[in-house]
């Protein structure tokens, strides 16, 4: 206990403060080596988080192979940049296990701090050509997604030799799932929808009428994902329509520390998402990165901006939204199907959204449905499982998820990150087997 009342931890609700990218300090380099040494120290004597990534293992063992043990004992030069690129800003660090986050005194935010630094290496050309263009989800969608290109890439992307070849030149691992192409997308699979003419019935702060944000992954490399959304939320009476248009929500490119184009994809997408807003739609994504994106980290890299403010104030995840509604009594509860045992994976970045379990709830109302949840990193987190350097590590983190999954021998198994559930089937389990999307589920469910 420290002097004054004042505790070792905190048990206060965390306090994210705004991302200052804006001012001249963010991007000094002696000011950011100075918070990297004071965070580091404290990390490194509390370790409460060493379970989560490679990140904070790589910085302990440093400190403790060094001479000393001490943490200017070891190469920074060599250090930082390791533990920076170990960081896949999931923020469950700072969400859920740092003790010393604001309001302490101390005000750690570690996965703010690795923005800082990326954005600082970013801005000086410290980025590899691989992870500009793995991190452009738009461009790739668009070329691979032209038909017969996009049979072409699919078969590239599972033949050995191809893969080989682009481990050497782009250091994109060979035995990494990489996503297929589509060249039939969501946007044109819905562009003739037209929402249900229905009564429209507001419960418990959703308005019930709902823009989909068909988000990049869904509409290029599994559209399926986003027509199963639809249905189901028109099955609960809720009409659906997409959003005028589109670009990749910036959580790639905020990964990367390419904050201006961060800002490129916000001035596009919010000036239509708030309108959206304005004439009465909720807003809702299928993958919890591209919703936690809206609703947490562009506030808080753009916190005098009103629109921004009034859009994550508008958007859900879809189980989120679907629990809402079942508590006030309009969800469809007439379910066709039993699902049996599901297990099911909680991605980091719905987590952090602290809504709790709602996948797990939505899905244990199906009649004779037992769901197991686990809450662990699946290792996947964008682009990290991918490249070569760092495959081995997520493959490491994967370990506990895919022997869970494999020991429970359920009816399904599945996450609601589709990137995450992928790398569970084709890199854990590896048995020929698919992770079915929760949302997916719950359409079987319904027999629609």
């Amino acid at each position: 206990m420290a002097d004054g009342g004042k505790r070792e931890g905190n048990l206060e609700q965390p306090l994210r403060h705004p991302v200052e990218w804006t001012k001249p300090d963010f991007f000094d380099a002696a000011s950011l080596e100075k918070e990297m040494d004071r965070v580091f120290e404290i990390c490194h004597g509390c370790r409460r988080c060493f379970s989560l990534c490679q990140a904070f293992p790589t910085l302990f063992d440093a400190i403790d192979d060094s001479e000393e043990g001490e943490l200017d004992d070891v190469d920074k030069g060599a250090l930082y940049p390791q533990v920076v690129d170990n960081c896949y800003l999931c923020d469950l660090c700072f969400m859920t296990k740092c003790p010393y986050v604001p309001p302490h005194e101390w005000g750690l935010d570690f996965p703010h701090l690795m923005l800082r630094a990326k954005a600082q290496r970013f801005k000086q050309g410290g980025f590899k050509f691989r992870d500009k263009l793995l991190t452009s989800t738009d461009l790739l969608g668009s070329i691979a997604g032209i038909p017969v290109v996009a049979q072409t890439v699919n078969f590239a992307n599972n033949f050995g030799p191809t893969r080989k070849a682009l481990e050497a030149v782009l250091g994109v691992d060979a035995e990494a799932t990489l996503p297929p192409f589509h060249s039939n997308k969501l946007r044109h699979r819905l562009k003739n929808h037209v929402p249900a003419a229905v009564k429209v019935e507001p419960c418990n702060g959703t308005k019930g009428r709902v823009a989909l944000f068909g988000t990049c992954y869904a509409n290029n490399n599994m559209p399926e994902l986003g027509e199963d959304l639809l249905a189901v939320l028109e099955h609960n009476g809720i009409p659906v329509r997409l959003t005028e248009k589109e670009r990749c929500c910036g959580m790639p490119k905020l990964e990367l520390g390419d904050l201006e184009s961060v800002q490129e994809a916000k001035e596009a997408n919010i000036p239509v998402l708030a309108a959206l807003v304005d004439e009465g739609w909720d807003l809702i994504a299928p993958v919890p990165s591209c919703v936690l994106m809206f609703k947490m980290e562009l506030p808080l890299l753009f916190p005098d901006d009103k629109d921004v403010k009034k859009v994550a104030a508008a958007f859900y995840d879809p189980f989120e939204y679907l629990m809402l509604r079942h508590k006030g009594g309009l969800l469809n509860t007439d379910f066709k199907k039993s699902l049996g045992k599901v297990i099911y994976h909680a991605p980091c970045h719905q987590r952090v959204q602290n809504i709790g379990l709602k996948t797990r709830d939505v899905l244990q109302l199906i009649p004779d449905t037992t769901v197991e949840a686990i809450e662990r990193c699946s290792g996947h987190d964008g682009t990290y499982a991918v490249k070569k350097e760092f495959h081995a590590s997520a493959l490491k983190i994967l370990r506990p998820v895919a022997r869970k999954v494999t020991e429970a021998k359920a009816d399904y198994y599945g996450s609601d990150c589709p990137i995450g559930g992928r790398h569970i089937a084709h890199n854990g389990i590896k048995d020929g087997t698919e992770a079915t999307p929760p949302i997916s589920l719950l359409r079987i469910a319904y027999g629609i």
